[in-house]
């Protein structure tokens, strides 16, 4: 059986725009209820939801189907979280606040077998179809996607280092603790924000490395694209179903 290829890591790397939604809801039957609306990418998030290794397992078996990339946000930069989302067969992780190069060194590591990095080895994981990928320890790297968060001030100042670290494919900004960190926390809109955002949109083009965000302003993802966002996610699953139940609500309660 053959590695399976990462569709998204390929299209990062042609430059082709991935326009994404991030899923909240923990639920494997959420995901598959998204997986057809025809977004290039779904982030299932476990750092800002109630989602765990074993829900994530759920949502992955459930959108397998469908021609959607699956991209995991573990809780945090951390190794054991990295190796249970690979070993579930995960293979685009967005690793949230990564500080400064030695942190995006450290993300790039826990998903490489050693020597190359620090991911434990088993060969019976969902990961290889339970033994059934010939080769897969000595190939898993060439299908890992590894995306990294910056999200803050002192992010932003160390932004090309972050971007010169071998293995990273792709840097996030996440405008929310961006926000927080410039002094305008649950102002993602601030004009200092925004022009700090696109000011690290064009620094990550700049250093040669796709750059993505999340907002769900259709101006500013359109924004963002003319920028040079590779990958944009441009809406949130549990956003879309408060705004969307209260907008029919409100059509039985005007007036």
């Amino acid at each position: 059986m053959n590695l399976p290829e990462n569709r998204f890591k390929r299209a990062l790397r042609e430059g082709r725009q991935q326009i994404g939604l991030w899923c909240s809801l923990p639920g494997s039957y959420a995901a598959e209820c998204v997986a057809g609306s025809g977004y290039d990418w779904l982030l299932f998030d476990t750092e800002h939801s109630p989602g765990d290794p074993l829900t994530v397992l759920a949502q992955l078996q459930a959108v397998a189907p469908y021609d959607v990339a699956p991209v995991v946000r573990p809780a945090s930069n951390d190794t054991v979280l990295i190796k249970r989302f690979l070993d579930l067969g995960a293979q685009t992780l967005l690793i949230p606040y990564v500080q400064d190069a030695h942190e995006a060194q450290a993300a790039v590591a826990a998903t490489r077998y050693p020597p190359e990095g620090v991911r434990g080895v088993s060969g019976l994981t969902r990961a290889t179809r339970f033994g059934r990928v010939a080769a897969y320890a000595k190939r898993a790297s060439e299908e890992i996607c590894v995306l990294v968060q910056v999200e803050t001030r002192e992010a932003l100042d160390r932004l090309e280092e972050i971007a010169a670290v071998e293995g990273v494919d792709g840097i996030f900004v996440g405008p929310a603790d961006l926000a927080a960190s410039l002094g305008h926390v649950g102002e993602p809109g601030h004009p200092e924000v925004v022009s700090a955002v696109e000011d690290a949109v064009r620094r990550i083009r700049a250093s040669g490395k796709p750059a993505g965000i999340l907002t769900p302003d259709p101006d500013f993802a359109r924004r963002c694209i003319a920028l040079g966002t590779t990958f944009t996610a441009v809406a949130i699953d549990v956003g879309v179903l408060a705004r969307g139940t209260e907008a029919v609500m409100r059509q039985f309660t005007a007036g």
